[in-house]
């Protein structure tokens, strides 16, 4: 019989359920092959699924989306980590080490929050790639790479406008755009920036929330609004509160989670 392996549904960048950023969590004893990870992926259908492993000191984390692996995810993180307190794998007043293929990566519990230790991503302007406005729907004032490569951030006038947009995600795929940002300075006096993410070369027409991308837009609006920290709302149609502070080559995101399954794999 196969052995069972428990897992977790995980609402992040949310306090209400059916809110933020649906992530997978399966907990591993031992090694998994790839082609059962991406398959399990697959079946979750979720933006990511983690897979987590202890080692001798911490825990490994592996992110895979219905069509591929991801080397970081910053909800997925949020998510295994809430787990593994919540389960009572880790104490609550323990951080926790991941190892990921993004590099070692942290949490721990502040006040009400989940508190990652993530790598820092900043972006540089460049120019606007042509035809980005049939893409998107409208023209951005400005074009930004990440240092990564991960992604292509436009920031446009308004939040207004980032909220309206009806990109062509077909296009946007066709065009080589694996992963694009939109962003503003937000209206609300709640947040700082708002933004949206699209990743359709990874299978994810638009991600409800997304940690990883908040690598480059958190130092991008800390220095532009001179700011240590900073709020953000994903602006998808599920929604997300993400904070973020500035620490130079490495940022901390704050977010908060919501349970929402707990089941076993039987395959």
């Amino acid at each position: 019989m196969p052995k069972e392996r428990m897992i977790y549904q995980v609402d992040s960048f949310t306090e209400e359920p059916f809110r933020g950023n649906p992530a997978g969590v399966c907990l591993l004893d031992e090694d998994a092959p790839e082609s059962w990870m991406q398959a399990v992926a697959a079946e979750m259908n979720l933006s990511e699924t983690a897979f987590v492993r202890r080692l001798a000191d911490g825990f490994s984390i592996r992110y895979f989306t219905p069509v591929a692996e991801v080397p970081l995810c910053g909800h997925a993180t949020l998510a295994s980590a809430h787990i593994l307190w919540e389960e009572g794998v880790v104490p609550e007043s323990e951080s926790i080490s991941f190892e990921s293929k993004a590099g070692p990566l942290a949490a721990r519990i502040e006040g009400d929050w989940v508190l990652l230790d993530f790598p820092a991503d900043p972006v540089e302007k460049t120019e606007l790639p042509g035809g980005v406005a049939e893409v998107l729907g409208a023209e951005p004032k400005a074009s930004y790479k990440s240092r990564s490569g991960f992604s292509l951030m436009f920031e446009f006038d308004s939040d207004e406008t980032v909220r309206s947009l009806q990109p062509d995600t077909a296009l946007m795929g066709k065009r080589g755009f694996k992963v694009v940002v939109v962003t503003a300075e937000s209206l609300s006096p709640q947040y700082d920036f708002i933004s949206r993410c699209f990743a359709p070369g990874l299978g994810v027409p638009e991600d409800p929330v997304t940690g990883a991308v908040h690598c480059s837009l958190g130092p991008f609006w800390s220095k532009r609004l001179g700011k240590g920290e900073v709020t953000g709302y994903q602006a998808s149609r599920r929604g997300g509160v993400v904070r973020v502070r500035d620490r130079g080559e490495r940022v901390e995101i704050l977010g908060r989670t919501v349970t929402m399954i707990r089941g076993k794999l039987l395959r």
